[in-house]
């Protein structure tokens, strides 16, 4: 499926491994969908993140605008 950019214009949230969830941050990113997963990317300042979300989630966020793909 491929990398594609996005922007976060909503609450989008992921969980580090059994952690409290954490908010992407607001602006431009990078998504690369596979058959198991979504993985975000993004850079805020000079620190980078990332983080995997479930397809369900993923969808979820998209359908709601939180998160609009280019």
């Amino acid at each position: 499926m491929g990398k594609r950019n996005c922007e976060i214009v909503g609450t989008v949230t992921y969980r580090e491994g059994d952690g409290v969830e954490m908010e992407v941050p607001k602006g431009s990113c990078q998504i690369e969908v596979t058959d198991l997963d979504a993985t975000l990317s993004w850079t805020d300042g000079e620190s980078h993140g990332s983080a995997a979300m479930a397809l369900q989630d993923y969808e979820r966020f998209v359908s709601e605008g939180a998160l609009k793909l280019d």
